[in-house]
């Protein structure tokens, strides 16, 4: 997924926003299906109406094509049928702000310490576009959860490191953002 975020900021000179969305600005569909082209799913791709939401009538048929590429990791099935654990952090200084994606150049903190896709709690329908809100003034999502070592996460450098967990809120704030300067980087553990 990481590798295909970067194939597509080749092309489009910027990472997907975290959703695609309407003239409006309305969250129509997920990143998972603007990456589908770098995926070889272009196919797919076509099949969706870029204008609709993910549950519209016809988006919400393309539902059970979801690609292996979003089933978990280490095979660990999904509490509902066609629903990922893979998510991202969306926010302001995360690698996902808005409807305009971010470029790899705009990442002060680095990017081999910067999540650009993590494994979360909650899994979600594939196509949803529904990431984790991150606000400086909230509590962090949850994330992993799945296995007791730690949780499975891509950075935006696309290496995919297993990140140990237990993690402070401080260091997964960090690991989150993008242009905080932080030193209580998520792999910089001890």
């Amino acid at each position: 997924m990481a590798l295909a975020m970067y194939n597509y900021a080749d092309r489009h000179g910027s990472l997907p926003p975290a959703a695609i969305y309407s003239a409006e600005g309305k969250p129509l569909l997920s990143w998972r299906v603007a990456i589908l082209p770098f995926i070889e799913h272009h196919k797919l791709f076509e099949e969706f109406k870029l204008d609709e939401p993910w549950d519209s009538p016809h988006n919400l048929a393309l539902l059970p094509k979801m690609p292996k590429t979003f089933e978990h990791f280490h095979g660990r099935v999904a509490p509902l049928p066609h629903t990922t654990y893979y998510r991202v952090f969306v926010g302001p200084g995360m690698a996902f702000e808005g409807p305009v994606g971010i470029s790899l150049k705009d990442f002060p903190d680095g990017t081999s310490d910067t999540f650009l896709i993590v494994e979360a709690a909650e899994a979600v329908p594939w196509t949803k576009p529904a990431e984790l809100s991150c606000r400086p003034e909230c509590a962090m999502p949850a994330v992993g959860g799945h296995f007791p070592e730690g949780f499975i996460a891509a950075m935006a450098d696309a290496s995919t490191p297993t990140i140990r967990t237990p993690l402070t809120e401080e260091s997964l704030r960090a690991g989150a953002t993008r242009n905080g300067r932080d030193d209580a980087r998520p792999l910089r553990q001890p």
